[in-house]
Formats: structure tokens, C-alpha cells, sequence
């Protein structure tokens, strides 16, 4: 019987070694008999043997003893050596055919081992996947894991990396715990067990533990009771987290909160409480049963416990030493009662604090002259100034009652009110967008009344709308005057004959007319380009070389303070003359004209020059009547002097015409002389040599005694006069020569003007600081082309009467008044006379002279 090897298939098959043996063994044996046949048949004929069985050994050795007896020594030697090689060969190639026997029988075994182990691994791994689970194998010293399982369990992503990036998904906590589980089991071989639960909220269960050197991690989807399990823990662990944190944040809370049995007895409160009522911690507070509200308050809290109803409230505590009011909710449990006391005594203060700010800014608003309406959040009117009710002339029994903004509208409409609109309904929709916008708009409404407004819709935080109303109609009619006023100045500007120019406060032009960028040459558009006044100066001195009026200027248009006004004259090389001025402006700005005056210098000039000759001429004219009266004074004195002793008794009798030629030689001498004092006077005067006598003038008897002198001239002129004043109108300090000589030239110069029959008044008044002189005719009135020559040196005009004077009275007049230091007027008119005013004042006023 065949040997026979069992396969891994559990069957058997035929051994080849023995066959194979047998047939080598034949092979050799038949080799040998031919090789010595060979050799035997060369030595002598063949003899025919008996034939014998095939495979018979007696005949084959029989055979090889017959062939050896046949050979000599050398053939036996070759046939040896022969023998040996082919044994030697034979036996080679037996060695060799069984080696390969053996290797074929080796390799068969193994293919036929790996073959089960292949179906041994496949079913391994069949039966690892057969639950919903994940290996991770990490061999000893090998970092790299080998990963087995779905990991769509764990992750979603393709690659299996991701299952070992715990944080992608687990929670924080949960992937912190793993990895510490994962270290200590590759590091120290440390088992764990776990259960997780992934962020999709899919619960695991993991393991680890060391398995013939391997650290070997298993995540096993849990199901069924487990993860009912897994599910309740991780349900129980939130729960327990989120007491934790309710407690947590209990404990932390700075307002009281406590919890009730179902006997209403304390069972649990938390350090705020045991703080408001003194306690050392909140065992204290619950072993001594301290109650925080007093009996009052906790009869309507113990009823609402017993009842098992809501409680909200505001009672008053003492928590901390001082009273406390508490804003307090209560609420029913399983178990009793729990309640929270929130410190409602700031709030308090806050809201009465926040009611008077309130009623303060409503107060505020209400004197403002913008309109203002406020709309809640249900689109009714909350509050409205009073500007607002007479912008619209609303009723406040109707804006009292809260309506409606879309009903103020309507009503506003119905009045003709509003701005005219085709879709009125479409116009109210846009504006109540208002409602629900986040910024403010503005609006521009134009009323059927001509005015103007502006109204801007505010949101309000908390809901609704703010509308401020503005009447604009004087503010747009003062813009449009404002740029037509604009337009109008810069047409004069540039119409202008002077060059006009206008620096800001950082001394950079601003504003020009063509004029000025004529006049010195300019280009329009460098000048556009704002230059400084340092430039425009540089520019200058190219016409106008260097003039004290450039620094000048300078300092005025960059000082910040001090910007005095500077005026001065400009000659430039080419002859012209160009006045220069600057005005400084409010804002800062400094506006500088510059004017073309040649032809009024040169006219200047010319009249300077006619002037000092006219003066030359006056000066002459005037010495000349100074020398020709000291002169003619001291005959005339003579001629006085003589007819005085010719009407003198002692010098003999005259007839009736003698008398009658020397009165009008003793009146024309007497008023030559008056003239002569009059023109020594004013030469007295104008030379500045005249001194007054000053002392306490009696003004009544000064009046009475110039309307002595006069009494002649009232007398042949058919006049009467008329002397007014205050009996207790006293005196003042002045020259009572002078002042008589005044009003004597005052009178004598009315009784000129005034026709017969008339009168003429002198009256006298005193003010606070003053004494009034005034004389008054009824003459013809002085023309106002004459009025203002009357007080110059022999200007004499007889305007139709039949005054013929010399022009100097009324010039004396005045030189006396102003060396008081009063004032002179006139008031006339053609046909309603004339009234001169003389005003001195009533103070001492000490020695004064024509200097002064």
C-alpha cells in the first residue's frame, strides 16, 4: 500500500518517494548490465543464454559474474572507474530527486497552510465585522496603528486617520479622557473601559488592553440594552452637569434664593441669603430656620406654599442692616417651594430717578420751538410738545386720547395741512417706514400754506418713531437771499474799479476780482491755485519795488491777534500811485484792497500846491488888515478924540448943523472903530495870544446889558425884542466881556435880518452841564448853500433885507463860544428865520487862552 500525507482538506493522496526510488534503482542496474555487455562482447561472440525472467536477480548477477570473468585486470580497473563514476552519478541523481521531492512535498504543505490560514484570517475577519466595532493595533515600538473596522462608526471621513483625531469627534472632555486612556495604555499597558457618546450623539463603548505585545483599542457601537445604558449615563451625567451649574450658579448669585419643604421649612439657600440675614454660611441659615421677610410678608408667601401656587410680589426685608425691597417670584415643586429675591430698591431709585429725567426732558422739549411727536411701537402718540400742537393747530383733547399716527395724518389732510399728493395712501406707507427702518431720514415738506418743513423720522430703540418737525421757510428764503446777495456781491466785486483781494486767516488767498489780477499783472490761474501772501508780495516787488506798506501787510493777514487795519500809498516804477487798505474780516479773513488814485494824487498835488498859495495869499491879506487896523486906530482914535472935545461946552458953541455933522462923524468913527476891535480881536485870536478873564457871569444881567447896546438899532428899526429866561437861573464861569460881546453880535445881527414890526427873542436856559444862549428872528432864513460860510471871516450876504454888515460878528461870535469851549449852531430856513444857539459849559474851567 502507497504511503499517503493528510491535506489540509482533511482527504489523502498517493507519497511519490518509494516509486520513484524503485524506478532510479532500475535505471542504474540497467545502465550497468549494458556498459558490461558492451565490454564482454568485445572479448569473444556472444553465447546465448537461456532466457531468464525479466528483473530476475539471480540471472543478473549471474549476468555481472560472467561479464567480470571475461575481463582482464585493465578492463576491470576502467570498468570500475566506469562503475564508480556512474554509481556516483546515480547517486547524484537519486539525492537530487528526492531534495525535489522533498521541496515539492514542503511547498505543497505550504500552500496548502497559507491557504488556511487565508480562509482562517478571512473568517477572523469576517467575524470582526460582523459587529459594528473598530480595532486599532498598535505593535510594540511602531507608532504607526493598524487600523480594522468601519470607521464611519467614528468618523465620516474615508481615510481611518480621522478616527484617532478624538477632538473631531468627541466632545472636548470626552477627547481629552481618550487620549489620556490611549497613552497610559501604549505607554504603562494600562486597560481602560468607556463609554462615549460622538458629536452626531451616537453612544460607544471603548476598550484597551495589551494583547501579545499589542496595545489593542476596540470601539464598539452599543446597542441594544447598552446603549439604552449608555444613553441613560450620558442623559444622567447632563443632568447631573447641568445641576451642578444651576447650583454653581445659585451659590453665585448676589440675590437671595431658597427652597422649601412641603411643611415650609427652609430646606436649602444660598450664600446671598445667609449674608442678608446675617448667618455665618447657609447651614447656619437652615439649621436656625432665619427667616429673611418678616411675619407680614411671609403670610401671603406661606400661602401661595401652601395652596401650591406662583408667587410674585414686592415685599420689604432688613438684609445687611438697612432696609431692602425685594422684587420676589416663588414657585411650586414636587416637593415644596422655591424662591428667588431680586434687590429692587436701586431699581426703584433708578426708576424715580428715571421718571424725573424723564419729566425733565419732556419739560425741555416742551419749550423747544421744534416740533416733536412720539410714536410707540403700536403706532399711537405717547407725547408731544406744545410747538407741535400749534405748528399743526391740533386739539389737545384730541392728541390727549393717544390716537393713531395714521389718524393724525388723516386728520391733518382733511385740513389741507399736509404736502399735496396723487397717491396719498402710497405716501403715508413710505413714511411709515419709519417703523421699521434703523437710521433717521429726512423729509422735505412743502404745505399748501407757502411754509416749509423739516421732518426727520427718528427710530426709537424700543419701538416706534420720533418725528421732529421744523418750520424752514425763513431759513430757505434767508439761503436764497443769502446766495442771491452772493451772486450779487461777486458781480460787484468784479465790477468793481479797485482790485479787491481776500486772505484767510492762514494767509492764503481766497477770494480776488479780475481788477486785482490787472493791476499788477497776475496770471488768473496762478492765482487760483491759493497762493500765500508771501508769494503775492514777491510778485509785487516786481512793480513796486520795496514800500513800508508790504510788511505791513504781512503782519496783518498772518497775525492771529492784533490785526490792526493799514492804509498806505503805493508808487510803482511806472509812475502810478496805488492806495492800499485792509479791513480785517470776523472769521479770521483779512480782505485788502488796492485802488489806482494817480489822478487824485496828481489833483492832490496840484490843489496842495494852489492851497499853500491861497494860504500865502490869505496870510498876506490877513497881515495886511492887521497893519492897516493898528494903523488906522490911532487916527481914528485922534478923530474920536477931537470931535469929543468939539461937542464939549468948553470949546466954544455950535450951531444946530454943526451938531448934527459931528454926531455923524462921532457914529461912523465909533462904529469904524468897532470893526477895528472886532478885526484885532479875531487877529487876537487866530494868533492864539487872547486870554479870558474868567469869573461868575450873571446871566440875566449879561442878557439885560447886551439888549442895552442894541436899544438904538431896536428903536430905528421898528423892532422889539424879547428877553426870556428863568428868574433863578444864576451864574456861570466866563468871560463876562466876551460873553456880552457875543450876544451883542447875535442881537445886532438878527435886528439886521429882521423886518419892521418883528421881533426878536433872546432867551437863556441851563441844562445839567451848560448854560443855552439862543436869539431867534423873524427874518428871510439863511439858504443851506450859505449856512455853512456865515462864520467865515467877511462873509456877508443880505439875503433881500437891509442889513449891510462886515462879515465878521457871527465869526467873533464863534471864536468866543469855542474858547469856553461851547459850540455854536444855526438852525434856519428860507422864510421861518433864523435861531443861533450858543452852548457854554458851567464848570471852572480855569484860565484859559486861544491855545488851547
Amino acid at each position: 500500500m502507497p504511503d499517503t500525507i493528510r491535506t489540509s482538506g482533511g482527504g489523502h493522496r498517493a507519497h511519490p518517494r518509494r516509486g520513484g526510488f524503485r524506478i532510479a534503482v532500475v535505471v542504474v542496474l540497467t545502465s550497468t548490465l549494458a556498459a558490461i555487455g558492451g565490454t564482454a562482447a568485445n572479448a569473444q561472440p556472444a553465447v546465448p543464454a537461456d532466457p531468464a525472467p525479466a528483473g530476475s536477480a539471480p540471472s543478473v548477477i549471474e549476468a555481472l559474474l560472467n561479464g567480470f570473468a571475461l575481463l582482464d585486470r585493465h578492463e576491470i580497473i576502467g570498468t570500475a572507474i566506469t562503475l564508480s563514476v556512474i554509481f556516483f552519478a546515480v547517486m547524484t541523481a537519486i539525492m537530487l530527486v528526492r531534495t525535489r521531492e522533498r521541496l515539492a512535498v514542503t511547498e505543497a504543505n505550504a500552500r496548502d497552510e497559507i491557504i488556511a490560514s487565508r480562509a482562517e484570517v478571512d473568517r477572523v475577519y469576517a467575524l470582526l465585522r460582523a459587529e459594528p466595532q473598530i480595532l486599532v493595533v498598535w505593535a510594540a515600538g511602531d507608532d504607526e496603528p493598524e487600523i480594522i473596522g468601519d470607521v464611519a462608526l467614528a468618523a465620516d471621513a474615508d481615510a481611518p486617520q480621522p478616527v484617532l483625531a478624538f477632538a473631531l469627534w468627541l466632545e472636548r472632555e470626552a477627547s481629552r479622557g481618550i487620549e489620556a486612556a490611549v497613552t497610559a495604555l501604549r505607554e504603562r499597558g494600562e486597560k481602560f473601559a468607556m463609554t462615549l457618546t460622538t458629536l452626531a450623539g451616537r453612544p460607544i463603548e471603548a476598550e484597551g488592553q495589551v494583547v501579545g505585545g499589542r496595545a489593542i483599542m476596540r470601539l464598539k457601537d452599543v446597542s441594544g440594552i447598552k446603549r439604552e445604558l449608555a444613553e441613560l449615563a450620558v442623559r444622567f451625567q447632563r443632568q447631573l452637569d447641568d445641576a451642578n451649574a444651576m447650583r454653581t450658579l445659585i451659590e453665585a448669585l448676589p440675590s437671595p434664593v431658597w427652597a422649601r419643604d412641603e411643611a415650609g421649612k427652609l430646606i436649602t439657600v444660598n450664600p446671598a441669603y445667609a449674608r442678608a440675614v446675617d448667618a455665618r454660611d447657609p447651614g447656619e441659615a437652615i439649621e436656625r430656620g432665619i427667616e429673611l421677610f418678616d411675619r407680614t410678608a411671609r403670610t401671603d408667601l406661606f400661602r401661595a406654599h401652601e395652596a401650591e401656587q406662583p408667587f410674585a410680589g414686592r415685599l420689604p426685608a432688613i438684609a445687611g442692616g438697612g432696609r431692602v425691597v425685594y422684587d420676589v417670584l416663588t414657585v411650586p415643586t414636587r416637593r415644596g417651594s422655591a424662591g428667588l429675591g431680586i434687590d429692587a430698591t436701586e431699581a426703584d431709585i433708578l426708576r424715580a430717578e428715571l421718571g424725573r429725567m424723564v419729566d425733565a426732558h419732556r419739560r425741555t422739549l416742551d419749550y423747544l420751538t421744534t416740533g416733536v411727536a412720539i410714536f410707540g411701537a403700536d403706532h399711537r402718540l405717547t407725547f408731544y410738545n406744545t410747538a407741535f400742537r400749534l405748528l399743526w393747530d391740533l386739539d389737545s383733547g384730541f392728541l390727549d386720547q393717544s390716537p393713531s399716527d395714521s389718524s393724525v395724518l388723516d386728520r391733518l389732510r382733511d385740513a389741507r395741512r399736509l404736502p399735496e399728493q396723487q397717491d396719498f395712501r402710497k405716501w403715508k406707507a413710505e413714511l411709515h417706514e419709519a417703523y421699521r427702518a434703523t437710521e433717521a431720514r429726512a423729509h422735505e415738506w412743502h404745505l399748501p400754506n407757502g411754509r416749509t418743513l423739516s421732518v426727520v423720522t427718528t427710530p426709537n430703540p424700543e419701538g416706534g418713531v420720533i418725528y421732529l418737525y421744523d418750520d424752514i421757510t425763513e431759513p430757505l428764503d434767508l439761503q436764497r437771499r443769502f446766495e442771491a446777495q452772493m451772486r450779487v456781491q461777486g458781480e460787484t466785486l468784479d465790477n468793481l474799479a479797485e482790485g479787491v483781494a481776500v486772505f484767510a486767516s492762514d494767509g492764503r488767498l481766497r477770494l480776488f476780482n479780475p481788477v486785482f489780477a490787472q493791476m499788477w499783472k497776475f496770471d488768473p490761474a496762478a492765482l487760483q491755485e491759493r497762493p500765500h501772501i508771501e508769494a503775492v508780495i514777491g510778485w509785487c516787488h516786481a512793480l513796486a519795488g520795496d514800500n513800508p506798506v508790504w510788511p505791513a501787510l504781512r503782519a496783518t493777514v498772518t497775525a492771529i491777534d492784533g490785526r490792526a487795519p493799514v492804509a498806505g500809498d503805493i508808487e510803482r516804477r511806472d509812475g502810478s500811485v496805488v492806495k492800499c487798505a485792509t479791513v480785517p474780516l470776523p472769521d479770521g479773513a483779512t480782505l485788502v484792497t488796492f485802488q489806482d488814485i494817480t489822478d487824485s494824487v496828481n489833483v492832490e498835488r496840484a490843489l496842495r500846491e494852489r492851497n499853500e498859495a491861497l494860504e500865502d495869499a490869505d496870510k498876506i491879506k490877513i497881515d495886511f488888515v492887521h497893519h492897516v487896523s493898528y494903523e488906522l486906530r490911532s487916527p481914528l482914535t485922534n478923530i474920536i478924540g477931537f470931535a469929543h472935545f468939539l461937542g464939549d461946552d468948553s470949546t466954544g458953541p455950535l450951531n444946530q448943523k454943526q451938531h448934527e455933522y459931528l454926531s455923524y462923524i462921532t457914529t461912523s468913527t465909533n462904529a469904524l472903530l468897532a470893526i477895528i476891535n472886532n478885526i484885532l480881536d479875531l487877529a487876537t485870536i487866530d494868533a492864539g495870544a487872547m486870554t479870558l478873564n474868567l469869573g461868575n457871569v450873571d446871566v440875566r444881567k449879561t442878557m439885560d446889558a447886551a439888549a442895552e447896546g442894541v436899544q438904538d438899532r431896536l428903536e430905528q428899526a421898528d423892532i422889539s425884542l424879547s428877553i426870556r429866561t428863568a428868574p433863578d437861573i444864576g451864574t456861570f464861569v466866563a468871560d463876562e466881556r466876551r460873553v456880552r460881546q457875543a450876544l451883542f453880535n447875535l442881537l445886532a445881527n438878527a435886528i439886521g435880518f429882521s423886518p419892521p414890526g418883528s421881533t426878536v427873542t433872546l432867551a437863556a436856559q441851563r441844562l445839567k452841564d451848560a448854560v443855552v444862549f439862543m436869539v431867534t428872528d423873524q427874518g428871510p432864513g439863511i439858504p443851506p448853500d450859505v449856512r455853512d460860510k456865515v462864520f467865515d471871516w467877511f462873509e456877508t450876504h443880505s439875503l433881500g433885507s437891509r442889513h449891510r454888515g462886515t462879515g465878521l460878528g457871527l465869526s467873533l461870535v464863534r471864536s468866543f463860544v469855542e474858547l469856553h469851549g461851547g459850540t455854536v449852531t444855526i438852525d434856519s430856513a428860507v422864510g421861518r428865520g433864523t435861531t443861533v444857539t450858543c452852548i457854554f459849559p458851567t464848570e471852572a474851567i480855569g484860565q484859559r487862552s486861544s491855545a488851547a
